[in-house]
Parts: structure tokens; C-alpha cells; sequence
């Protein structure tokens, strides 16, 4: 990709990111159609563990994209595949428990099993891409002189 194609990307913003797109259309679906599947008595239990970790994996590609350096993308989107997991252990005991029917489950099993391959090729795309290499890196510390701020006083 050259500095124009990757400009023209950053400006856009992540709402142009296909992966975070897939990402927030699952944790709307599951918001939407699973939670309410679940009997009152899940409310405090799985129903909100559920919402917490759906709702993590967009959040968490979202704050990846957002650090400009391959290596916080990469360590946030694997976040967002942990939480992914999370949130098909969450939807298999659902099943399991016959909150959920089979429908239902075979629909979110194979948004899960999409949003697995696409957060592994967007993986595999930071580590060859390398985007934002010459940006601050995790390892690397940024000192910034407190003297450089106008700290004056603005309460005149």
C-alpha cells in the first residue's frame, strides 16, 4: 500500500474498516435478536455477560485502529478474537441450556465462524503491513517536556 492509498484509508475512518463493519452487525444481531431469548433470570447472569463480550469485539478492533501502530492493532484485535470466544462459549450454554434454538445458534455460530477468519487475515495483514511502523510503539516511551505547554494562567 503506498502513503497516498494509506492517507486516503486513515481519512476515511474505521468506518470503513470491513472487519469493524462484521463486528458491530454481530453485536447489534445479538443484541437484538439473542438477548431477548434469554429468560429474566439470565438478566444479571448470561444475558449480561454475553452483551459485555459481543459488544467487546468491535470496541477492541475499534481501539486497535485507533493506536496508528501495527502492534497495539495486532494486540487489540487479539482482544477482540478472546472476546469473540468468550461470546461463543456464552452462545453454546444458551443452546446447550435450550435458551436458544438451533436456528438461532446455527446463525450466530456462523457469524462467529466469519468474524474468526476475517479478525485472523486482518492479523496477518498488521504483521505484513507493518502499519504505522514508524509511529510509537508499545515499547517505546514518549517523554514530553511539561515546559513546552502554555500552563499559564487562564482563569483572567
Amino acid at each position: 500500500m503506498d502513503n497516498k492509498t494509506n492517507k486516503d484509508s486513515d481519512a476515511k475512518g474505521l468506518e470503513t474498516l470491513e472487519l469493524w463493519q462484521k463486528a458491530m452487525e454481530f453485536a447489534t444481531d445479538v443484541c437484538r435478536q439473542t438477548l431477548s431469548l434469554l429468560p429474566d433470570e439470565e438478566k444479571y447472569a448470561l444475558r449480561h455477560q454475553l452483551r459485555r463480550s459481543v459488544q467487546a469485539i468491535p470496541a477492541n478492533i475499534a481501539e486497535g485502529y485507533g493506536r496508528y501502530h501495527y502492534l497495539d492493532n495486532i494486540r487489540f484485535c487479539y482482544i477482540a478474537r478472546g472476546s469473540l470466544e468468550e461470546t461463543f462459549s456464552h452462545v453454546t450454554l444458551a443452546r446447550k441450556l435450550d435458551y436458544i434454538d438451533q436456528d438461532t445458534y446455527q446463525h450466530q455460530i456462523s457469524n462467529i465462524q466469519i468474524l474468526r477468519r476475517m479478525i485472523n487475515g486482518y492479523i496477518s495483514f498488521l504483521k505484513r503491513s507493518k502499519r504505522g511502523e514508524n509511529e510509537p510503539s508499545p515499547s517505546q516511551q514518549i517523554m514530553d517536556d511539561p515546559l513546552s505547554y502554555d500552563l499559564g494562567d487562564h482563569t483572567k
